[in-house]
């Protein structure tokens, strides 16, 4: 009876004791609700480092995108890699540039956190006034292209016809077809004074079925013979959110610039088609933007 009676006894005071030291440490853990005290002069200084931070890193964007524009791409024949590389790369100067620009007490001030801002602000001034000083109306560095690759007109005797990067393969379930083939030069501004010069001719063959060269603003009976057919085999394009159509496939945009030409009656065989587009005015050492390209129109005979 008396063992029960000590171990009861001393049951009741470990736990007497165990709330007494939770109610002491607690008092003892609860958070302070004492603010730090404001330093009206040490914010102001800080404030004056950010500001000072934030300037040098706009002049240093427009600098480094001013220097691209008019000293390296006058110098190159066209767009390459060290064009984004070299401004990205230039990040890695940005501590040292504020070591050396900025007053010590300022300087001292920096943590990472001034490190990442003061990257990303100096990138993206680079990058805002890249886009305006290479693009109209101050330059141009993006060269005419086709708008939708090749097409033919839509006639009998067409099975199937399927474009597949510059591959256009055309099967016929007759001897021969009447080909019209067009194609549409597109620009970000003013496609019309964009030189064209155009070979078609059969694989195989010395004389080409067409050459044509000059701007594709003058082809005049080419464009009038573009805007006379009435279907292209490839169809119309459609908006991919009412599902209205735009216009042919070949042009879809009603400032590309169309040109058809009639190339007669066709049978099998492999026709290359090589268009080259060349427009002046861009900053490049030479002066224009070119672009080229060689479609093949394979035609096949199927049973």
């Amino acid at each position: 009876m008396r063992a029960m009676v000590d171990v009861d006894s001393a049951l009741r005071t470990s736990a007497y004791s165990g709330k007494r030291k939770r109610a002491g440490g607690s008092k003892e853990d609860k958070p302070s609700t004492t603010l730090d005290p404001f330093d009206p002069a040490s914010h102001a200084q800080k404030e004056k480092a950010d500001a000072i931070s934030m300037w040098l890193m706009i002049v240093y964007g427009l600098v480094v995108a001013t220097l691209m524009r008019y000293s390296l791409m006058p110098s190159l024949e066209g767009t390459q890699q060290i064009l984004w590389l070299l401004p990205v790369l230039l990040m890695t100067t940005v501590p040292p540039l504020h070591r050396a620009l900025v007053p010590a007490r300022f300087y001292d001030l920096y943590t990472r956190g001034n490190w990442f801002r003061a990257c990303f602000l100096y990138l993206f001034t680079w990058l805002a006034l890249s886009f305006a000083l290479v693009n109209p109306p101050l330059a141009d560095i993006a060269a005419p292209h086709l708008a939708g690759g090749i097409d033919i007109e839509a006639t009998d005797g067409i099975a199937q016809a399927t474009l597949k990067h510059s591959t256009y393969s055309i099967q016929i379930n007759q001897d021969s077809i009447p080909v019209v083939l067009g194609f549409a030069v597109r620009d970000n501004v003013d496609a019309a004074n964009s030189t064209m010069h155009l070979t078609i001719s059969h694989r195989g063959q010395p004389d080409p079925i067409v050459q044509a060269d000059g701007l594709a603003g003058d082809q005049a009976a080419p464009s009038e013979l573009f805007d006379s057919v009435e279907e292209w085999q490839r169809g119309l394009r459609q908006n991919t959110l009412t599902n209205d159509p735009l216009g042919p496939s070949v042009a879809p945009n009603p400032l590309d610039i169309g040109m058809a030409w009639d190339l007669g009656s066709l049978g099998p065989g492999e026709y290359i088609v090589q268009i080259d587009l060349v427009e002046d005015g861009a900053p490049w050492s030479t002066g224009q933007n070119t672009w080229s390209n060689e479609y093949k129109l394979l035609i096949t005979q199927v049973a």
